[in-house]
């Protein structure tokens, strides 16, 4: 079983502009409840040569390509060779790293999507961290709030465990598959390189290089 308190075990960390600020917390849905400040102290840092700044606190990277019908909030930051395209909704608190695709009526708020990630047709995502390389399929989300609105806890096995958090969407690997039509219940935890069948509902903690073919049919890949 993978070990869900550190965020090395999931993502890459050279892939990311926010390496010590992660590993600056012990279990990495944390980094989530201050993600707006942080971001906002790092677009301070960030090259004019390199960025463009609009308003108080959105950058973007001046090789990035954002679409005329794109709506993008601040806090933000989205960096080099990435594409947010039509009708995408980025809400604020969003760190998206280089070579990402946001994609049409996408919507992403208080995320981090690590390098190469892509969320490219009608996602959502919530609260959550996106490894690299980890993509969604047409449809897939992320939820990110319970029903009955109380603190998420993460399932790992028989253990229930708590994370402080009444909003917490998933922490996806690297190179995470999720396939079309997805739903991600609150505290899914995927490991690296695994695959996610389409039309899945998925809670609780999946083991890297595993495939999921349904909700209660998880096998390991050959």
């Amino acid at each position: 079983m993978i070990n869900i308190f550190d965020i090395e075990d999931y993502c890459s960390l050279e892939h990311t502009a926010c390496r010590e600020y992660l590993l600056s917390f012990s279990q990495p849905w944390l980094a989530l409840r201050e993600l707006k400040d942080y971001i906002r102290a790092l677009g301070e840092t960030l090259s004019k040569q390199e960025y463009d700044r609009y308003g108080r606190d959105v950058w973007i990277h001046k090789n990035t390509v954002v679409y005329p019908t794109a709506f993008v909030k601040g806090p933000c930051i989205i960096g080099r060779g990435s594409e947010v395209r039509h009708s995408a909704f980025i809400r604020g608190s969003a760190l998206i790293g280089e070579n990402c695709v946001v994609g049409n009526s996408t919507e992403i708020k208080n995320s981090i999507l690590f390098d190469s990630a892509q969320v490219p047709h009608f996602n959502y995502v919530g609260d959550s961290i996106l490894g690299y390389k980890a993509h969604l399929g047409a449809g897939a989300v992320t939820s990110n709030v319970k029903s009955d609105k109380s603190e998420v806890f993460l399932s790992c096995g028989t253990e229930k465990i708590p994370t402080g958090l009444r909003k917490f969407g998933a922490l996806i690997g690297d190179r995470a598959e999720i396939g079309c039509g997805s739903v991600l219940c609150p505290g899914t935890v995927i490991g690296r390189n695994t695959t996610v069948y389409p039309l899945v509902r998925l809670r609780g903690t999946v083991d890297s290089d595993s495939i999921v073919k349904a909700e209660s049919i998880t096998v390991r890949k050959v």
